[in-house]
């Protein structure tokens, strides 16, 4: 991806992550079993490269810049989502830890799998989080009075 801009490689970890999302959702549809744990197991790792560069690509220039230079009095909404992005990182890192431990693994399973799929919907939830914020800046006209 070297000869790639910012945007052309943020747009392929996004479809990336996006593509691993799917394969997590349908893998935790499926009984856990070695085979199907193993799968889990290298999707949440595959997202866990990949989620902190894809934001690292966001950062370059400013996380979130375009609305910041909008509306500069947003910077609070910008620093919460910056801050959730890096909460579900580190709570991915944690469930691929329990993950990988194999006291209780059955058990484990089940239970991750539970948190796995939340964490997919606040993962989901923060994307549009993100894309709503933009385009709310985007699209707001701040007027003057009559």
């Amino acid at each position: 991806m070297s000869g790639q801009s910012t945007a052309e490689k943020l747009k392929r970890y996004t479809q990336l992550e996006y593509i691993l999302v799917g394969d997590l959702r349908d893998l935790l549809e499926d009984p856990i079993d070695d085979d199907n744990l193993r799968w889990i197991h290298a999707v949440v790792d595959a997202l866990l490269d990949s989620l902190p560069v894809e934001f690292e690509l966001k950062r370059q220039g400013g996380y979130l810049r375009e609305v910041l230079e909008r509306h500069p009095n947003w910077l609070c909404h910008v620093a919460t989502l910056e801050s959730q992005h890096r909460r579900l990182c580190r709570h991915l890192r944690e469930l691929r830890n329990r993950l990988s431990d194999p006291d209780h693994v059955e058990e484990t399973a089940r239970v991750l799998s539970l948190e796995l799929k939340a964490w997919m919907d606040n993962f989901d939830a923060h994307n549009r989080q993100e894309r709503r914020l933009m385009q709310t800046a985007m699209n707001l006209e701040v007027g003057t009075g009559d």
